[in-house]
């Protein structure tokens, strides 16, 4: 019996001129990202029009901002549901020798958007495709990556796997939440960093009496980058988990009296850390208190949280695409980092190092 898909057809390239900001636009995350002046577009040492690039649904403006930003175009897909919400999926050109590139982050809903970039990649393979390199700018499950109690799975090892036998043949991240989940996998991997975004980004603030902090101790070597590259001291602040998703602020470790403080984290979830952090830092004298993170997941009751807090702002990048909530929320920024992405896409095409784009 032949099933019957849920929606009509669509392309990945009209989804996401829908959704697409302008490059270069500079608002709250109520409108659109912000493009670091700095951001030029990279100049080609060679053209080849085997590149491809594809994405799914799961952040398709990121996506267009890419491919506008490398002058191509977003890759030609067929991406639906069945009623029985089966992903059916189909390439719409030919890729037949093509060096191609899949953009897709795992974020919310995170078993469908990972479930598709499988598919996605199965059909490039299945395609003749010559290399296909995911590009997951939020890679979930990054969290799992250790057994902390019995008879659990190390969840992000396990996805490593499946993408590799997918038919990956290399990956693109996003500020891991642990560097060595690069080991998890066994194709070549490039880790890229938000920080020269974020870092351009608080630098035109020219703010005073900067003190960068960590959230916790396992931030710390990324706060101590962040620092030196602000010229700025750090301070730390050790917390205790009670619970999943439930922190306690203890202790503030560095002098934060009569400082602006701007704390650093890879990931706000459901911004329990934060909020109690940003309390922690005022409560020992912080005169004002701003975070920045590469990746806003958001889930739960954040946004509540954030609102009701006393912090100052909060900065993102756009690895994953805001809620319409997000949106409208006064105190969050979005920075763009398909700049970033872009740059590192036509390294590894043309083969040269991806590592100069943060020396």
């Amino acid at each position: 019996m032949e099933a019957v898909p849920k929606t009509s057809v669509v392309t990945a390239a009209a989804e996401a001129t829908q959704t697409a900001p302008e490059i270069g636009s500079v608002t709250p995350a109520k409108a659109a990202v912000e493009q670091p002046k700095g951001d030029k577009k990279p100049v080609p040492t060679r053209r080849d029009d085997k590149l491809r690039i594809f994405c799914g649904t799961s952040n398709p403006a990121l996506c267009k901002e890419v491919c506008d930003f490398l002058g191509l175009p977003v890759g030609q897909t067929f991406l639906t549901q069945f009623s029985d919400g089966e992903i059916y999926v189909q390439i719409l050109e030919n890729v037949r020798g093509a060096d191609v590139f899949v953009i897709q982050p795992t974020c919310d809903p995170v078993s469908h958007n990972l479930m598709q970039l499988l598919l996605i990649i199965d059909a490039l393979k299945r395609a003749s495709a010559r290399r296909i390199t995911v590009v997951i700018p939020y890679f979930g499950y990054a969290r799992q990556d250790r057994k902390d109690k019995p008879r659990v799975p190390i969840s992000s090892k396990l996805v490593a796997d499946i993408l590799t036998t997918a038919g990956a043949n290399r990956a693109l991240v996003v500020d891991l939440h642990a560097p060595q989940i690069q080991g998890f996998f066994n194709i070549p991997v490039d880790h890229l960093f938000a920080s020269p975004v974020l870092v351009d980004h608080f630098r035109k603030q020219n703010l005073s009496n900067l003190t960068v902090v960590s959230p916790d101790a396992g931030g710390v070597e990324r706060a101590r980058f962040f620092a030196k590259k602000m010229d700025a001291p750090m301070a730390i602040v050790d917390k205790r988990r009670t619970e999943m998703n439930v922190t306690e602020v203890m202790n503030v470790i560095g002098d934060v009296r009569g400082r602006t403080c701007l704390i650093l984290d890879d990931i706000v979830d459901t911004a329990g850390t934060l909020v109690k952090t940003v309390q922690a830092l005022l409560d020992n004298g912080a005169v004002s208190v701003s975070a920045c993170a590469s990746h806003a997941v958001l889930s739960g009751p954040a946004l509540e949280r954030i609102s009701k807090s006393n912090l100052k702002e909060l900065i993102v990048t756009n690895t994953i695409p805001l809620s319409e909530a997000g949106q409208k929320e006064p105190k969050i920024k979005v920075l763009s980092i398909a700049g970033l992405i872009a740059r590192a896409i036509q390294s590894i095409h043309e083969e040269t190092s991806v590592s100069k784009l943060f020396s």
